[in-house]
């Protein structure tokens, strides 16, 4: 015979102030832990939406990044001829080679300096990246020294708005156009002329060369062509696949330090919820008492204590997870770890993390429930009588 759950649940409400207390504790450990989650969500979302699955992106072997790495013009160009390239509208083939290169800037509040990247691209880079619209301003023109900013880098760095001048490279950049990168990397970019930027930095060389594959099925055998040809010594790489390995390194210490953090956490809450437990044992021993006495077996008695717990965890992780949640208003910035860049991104919610979650808040409800509910449980029928 099982203890109906409506009693169970007026337990609850009989107690309103300590279960307020106890699921609020497990609320905040679940708040941590999802914002964690979120930050590392919302990384991986902003760095693999960068690319376009049927993008490739060519680097020199063994680069982790594109500022590490450096392509010939000959490279470049033999890469350029490949016949797997899709062509335009306008007949021309759909390939962008690009410089990259870290410059530092001071932040518009603070001032204080961070690395962020500039990238050279052609006129075939916006075909390349459909996400990419202009949203105030114009787009640069090709031989002059200007530059579109991503919409992060327009709001948080000096110099970096529309009709404002940036110095690198040892000369003057007029920012002419604010482009919105849909929520990816490239929102915390600054592009320019690819010609322009090679000379400013005195390179002979790019750092990348992107390209749309006519058949995405291709990739295979396009990376093979690449790879096996003794005159480069070049990686190709799907482009969604490529910056998705960017968010790697940053994501997984983000996952670990916040993991750890919300386990130690995770410990004060366990002891509240134990000592809730504990005390709703001791004022209930009559109840404990009567309810054996009535036919209840001990079993019962352990489940309807324990479902309690477990009660108390799923209401601390339901409003923990509805105060992450309100996060997914807010953007952060911080250094990729692969890149040393800024990257700007947001905190993501998703299915898996409220799983994550809500069983978090589960088990912090079980371990602090179970032995109180045992206790419970334990206490003979004489005895718990004799007590009231």
């Amino acid at each position: 015979m099982h203890i109906p759950f409506t009693y169970i649940v007026r337990n609850l409400f009989a107690r309103r102030v300590t279960t307020a207390l106890t699921a609020g504790g497990m609320a905040l450990v679940v708040y941590v832990f999802a914002t964690v989650l979120m930050l590392s969500a919302g990384l991986q979302a902003t760095l693999v939406a960068t690319g376009q699955d049927d993008n490739v992106i060519v680097i020199r072997r063994g680069s982790q990044t594109e500022v590490q790495s450096g392509i010939d013009r000959t490279q470049a160009g033999i890469v350029e001829s490949l016949p797997d390239i899709a062509v335009g509208q306008d007949g021309q083939r759909l390939v962008s080679k690009e410089p990259v290169v870290l410059i530092n800037l001071p932040k518009r509040e603070s001032g204080k300096p961070s690395n962020v990247v500039i990238r050279g691209v052609t006129q075939n880079g916006l075909a390349l990246r459909p996400q990419v619209q202009i949203i105030e301003g114009r787009m640069f023109r090709p031989g002059m020294a200007e530059v579109i900013a991503g919409r992060s880098i327009a709001t948080g760095f000096r110099g970096a708005a529309v009709g404002e001048t940036l110095r690198f490279a040892s000369r003057d950049w007029t920012v002419v156009g604010v482009f919105d990168g849909g929520r990816t990397g490239f929102d915390s970019e600054i592009w320019g002329d690819a010609e322009q930027m090679l000379q400013a930095f005195r390179r002979t060389g790019f750092s990348a060369v992107i390209f749309r594959l006519a058949d995405s099925d291709r990739l295979d055998a396009v990376k093979e062509t690449i790879e096996s040809d003794p005159r480069l010594t070049l990686e190709a790489k799907r482009e969604t696949a490529f910056y998705a390995d960017q968010s790697e390194a940053l994501s997984k210490f983000i996952n670990y330090l916040g993991t750890t953090i919300s386990v130690i956490f995770s410990i004060g809450a366990i002891i509240g919820a134990m000592i809730t437990m504990y005390a709703s044992v001791a004022s209930r021993t009559a109840e404990i008492g009567t309810l054996r006495a009535l036919g209840f077996s001990r079993g019962a008695i352990l489940m309807a204590f324990l479902v309690e717990s477990l009660l108390l965890g799923l209401l601390g992780g339901a409003i923990g997870l509805t105060g992450a949640a309100f996060m997914q208003s807010m953007s952060i910035s911080t250094t990729n770890f692969q890149t040393f860049a800024e990257v700007a991104f947001r905190f993501v919610l998703t299915p898996g993390i409220v799983v994550a979650g809500l069983l978090f808040a589960l088990v912090m409800g079980f371990v602090g429930g179970f032995l109180p509910a045992a206790r419970a449980a334990r206490l003979k029928i004489v005895d718990a009588l004799r007590a009231a």
